[in-house]
């Protein structure tokens, strides 16, 4: 296939063939199966720290111990894979969030992804390491803003780059009910503006921060579309799980298949936070005040209200992953419903270059006619 002419991704002293981010997907959705696939394409693959260790023997007894061990297995494991960029996802609401950074810039990981609040202590962590990048996740202008300034003034550190995460992604979402279909909120919109905010810092300091879109995006043309916008590259999550290298399991990867529009629905998450799922028969259950026993032998979420909660977000999260959806359920972009088939990454990422090469093509062609 003819490569297409998308722009490298450079964040820090990394180039990647391909601007195409996998998102990190807890819990245990991208791990090093994914993730090197990803990388191996040219692309940048995500592990993702949450819930890392629920599966570990000890998880129960030795929460902290089993979760950081589990990530540097993936990322050992993922390195095995490929010798392409690999990231790690590590949200701030995270109870051991400091404890998985530690451990995944010990492990020399290229990138850390953190969001889900604002990591404004992040640079503390590098302890003079060069080689780790830090990319927060943030849902507006003033939080990008607010996060450059404070490390600037406290680190003299500026983001390698900033995700901008709109209100179409799956899983967590950092905006109010009443803003998730406010135009204004749109990712299209979000991304000048937090390019405008950015730019007298950029201009200040004379160092470049590339921002990448997230949220929503599906095909090359999206790409194509939301690059024009001003975004140096893509975050996409939704679009890889239905691959033969995501790491749930097939129940999971078809529920993607088997969903319609009208499945994909807003739920209020236990973690005090709007999210976007396939909606199922667990989750009418618990919206019906079905309340599902449980015992939370750890605070994996600092934000969580465990003790009013109709189930923990957690189990039921891995139980969607090992394929048991009638005790969970799966976190979900608004587009998942498109999804028709299991395909590998290679392929996945071969027809969104074509997408993208069709997409420049059609532009150019209609640039031209209009000349004419």
């Amino acid at each position: 296939m003819k490569r297409s002419p998308m722009k490298n991704l450079i964040i820090g002293h990394l180039k990647a063939r391909l601007p195409i981010i996998q998102g990190g997907m807890g819990v245990g959705i991208s791990l090093s199966g994914l993730s090197s696939a990803v990388a191996n394409q040219g692309g940048i693959g995500v592990i993702a720290a949450a819930g890392i260790g629920m599966q570990e023997a000890d998880a129960y007894t030795n929460f902290n111990g089993s979760n950081i061990r589990a990530l540097k297995e993936q990322i050992r494991k993922a390195r095995e894979l490929t010798k392409g960029i690999l990231g790690v996802n590590i949200m701030v609401a995270l109870s051991n969030f400091s404890e998985l950074v530690k451990a995944a810039i010990e492990e020399g990981i290229d990138i850390i992804f953190s969001g889900a609040g604002l990591p404004l202590n992040l640079p503390s962590f590098l302890n003079g390491s060069q080689k780790t990048k830090l990319v927060p996740i943030v849902s507006s202008g003033k939080a990008a803003k607010i996060i450059s300034q404070k490390w600037l003034a406290d680190f003299n550190y500026l983001p390698d780059a900033i995700v901008v995460e709109g209100p179409k992604a799956g899983g967590h979402l950092g905006f109010k009910l009443d803003q998730i279909d406010n135009d204004a909120y749109a990712l299209e919109n979000l991304i000048p503006s937090v390019i405008s905010q950015l730019n007298p810092i950029e201009e200040a300091t004379g160092k470049t921060i590339p921002v990448i879109a997230a949220g929503g995006i599906y095909t090359g043309q999206d790409i194509l579309n939301i690059m024009r916008k001003g975004a140096a590259g893509v975050q996409m999550s939704t679009r890889f799980v239905p691959t033969v290298e995501c790491d749930a399991s097939e129940a999971f990867k078809n529920s993607y298949i088997k969903a319609t529009k009208d499945d994909i629905g807003i739920i209020k998450s236990p973690v005090g936070m709007p999210g976007r799922a396939i909606i199922n028969d667990f989750i009418m259950s618990s919206l019906e005040g079905k309340k599902k026993p449980f015992r939370c032998p750890y605070h994996c979420i600092s934000t969580c209200e465990y003790k009013n909660s109709p189930y923990c977000i957690a189990l039921a999260l891995l139980n969607a992953k090992k394929g048991c959806l009638n005790n969970g359920f799966a976190f979900a972009g608004e587009n998942a419903y498109r999804s028709t088939s299991i395909v590998p990454v290679k392929e996945l990422i071969e027809s969104l270059e074509k997408e993208y090469n069709d997409a420049l093509s059609t532009e150019e062609s209609k640039s031209l006619s209009s000349k004419s």
